[in-house]
């Protein structure tokens, strides 16, 4: 279960004040697979980032009794110096998994071949995604974090990553940011919409799917 407690988020772009929380309350409970949606630029990754705790919030607090991935797929935080099997390693020992399991896993996962020893400053952007994706799933977590997982690699990879995905979700919650609505209908459960700062829960994902629609043609 994840708790957001009165939590407020604002920034500012070429002087142009964006709110991505305002006292948003709200509760994640365990078991589910919660689509977070919102049109572009309501402050969806934000959310997902201060959830995970890459970002802080500017008041408020977000409580959870259980173990929070990284947003799923995210690169930013691998050194570039480093090669893709040290990337991993680094990460097995900071969340305590077994490091030469989790090596494996991922080399197989990612399909890199001599890549994987190679330096990550060296990746192109989609071995970058395969190496991120095949870290989060490597390792069990109780909610995952998904940010549009469905925009990982080609196609081939895309169909396997959702497959590994959908595996976890028989004994992880998450919470999920994507556009494609099929992807959400048949991973989801519940919903919650992220709008102008307010954030609304719907224990049905096609009441969630309604309202951000209905958010998205009004403007």
């Amino acid at each position: 279960m994840i708790v957001l407690q009165n939590l407020s988020k604002s920034y500012y772009r070429k002087g142009i004040r964006t709110v991505v929380a305002d006292r948003v309350s709200a509760v994640f409970p365990t078991g589910e697979s919660v689509a977070l949606m919102g049109r572009n630029g309501a402050g969806k990754s934000s959310m997902l980032r201060m959830i995970a705790g890459t970002m802080l919030p500017d008041s408020g607090a977000i409580l959870s009794d259980g173990t929070v991935s990284w947003p799923v797929g995210y690169a930013g935080s691998f050194h570039r110096e480093l090669t893709g099997a040290q990337n991993v390693r680094f990460v097995a020992r900071i969340y305590g998994v077994d490091t030469d399991e989790l090596v494996a896993y991922v080399e197989d996962f990612a399909e890199l071949g001599v890549n994987f020893h190679k330096p990550f400053g060296t990746y192109s952007s989609g071995m970058r995604s395969r190496l991120a994706m095949g870290t989060s799933m490597g390792i069990h977590f109780d909610t995952y974090l998904v940010d549009e997982i469905t925009s990982v690699g080609d196609a081939a990879f895309k169909q396997k990553s959702t497959a590994v995905f959908r595996e976890r979700m028989r004994r992880s919650s998450s919470i999920v940011v994507s556009h494609s609505l099929p992807f959400i209908r048949k991973t989801c459960t519940m919903g919650a919409v992220l709008h102008n700062g307010t954030l609304t829960f719907c224990n049905s994902i096609d009441d969630a799917i309604e309202l951000y629609q209905t958010n998205t043609f009004q403007g």
